[in-house]
């Protein structure tokens, strides 16, 4: 895994507007908002920013680009992300890269508490967290919608300290 940089736009973009990819996370946004998104992924990161921090997953073997994962500290406990190419799913590299960015963030700055919201039907991305220790601490009903409906958000939580 890398920082993001410049060069990274079309695989961003490809993340934000592949349906396959944001079916059980986001409406497609709209171009200005991909950009902004993408905009702020550049700003450099430390433990108080605001800012997401957002590394790109590559493949070893290939060297390919195939999704990005990061976090953002809220009040200090790290909400975490991820997104994949459609061709990566269901391959480890979600879990790999999740587990490889919160030991990362545990050794490198203490950051021992996590959070992940999961829209509704997305057993991918739980599976993914459930993984990685993390515990379904909530079901926010009608949380979220996509597509015109309404889903439920599932928040899993991570706290390093206790495992």
């Amino acid at each position: 895994m890398r920082p993001i940089t410049e060069r990274d736009w079309p695989l961003f973009l490809g993340l934000h507007t592949d349906p396959k990819v944001i079916a059980l996370c986001f409406d497609e946004p709209p171009m200005k908002e991909i950009k902004n998104k993408f905009a702020a992924r550049l700003q450099s990161w430390h433990p108080g920013s605001e800012s997401w921090l957002c590394w790109v997953i590559s493949d070893r073997a290939s060297g390919n680009d195939i999704g990005v994962t990061g976090l953002v500290m809220n009040r200090g406990i790290a909400e975490v992300g991820y997104l994949l190419l459609p061709q990566f799913h269901g391959q480890g590299y979600a879990t790999e890269s999740l587990a490889a960015l919160l030991d990362w963030a545990f050794n490198e700055h203490d950051i021992a508490q996590y959070r992940a919201a999961v829209t509704q039907g997305n057993a991918g991305s739980e599976s993914v967290l459930r993984k990685c220790d993390f515990e379904l601490l909530a079901i926010e009903p009608d949380a979220y919608t996509i597509g015109g409906k309404w889903y439920d958000d599932y928040v899993y939580v991570l706290d390093k300290k206790l495992i």
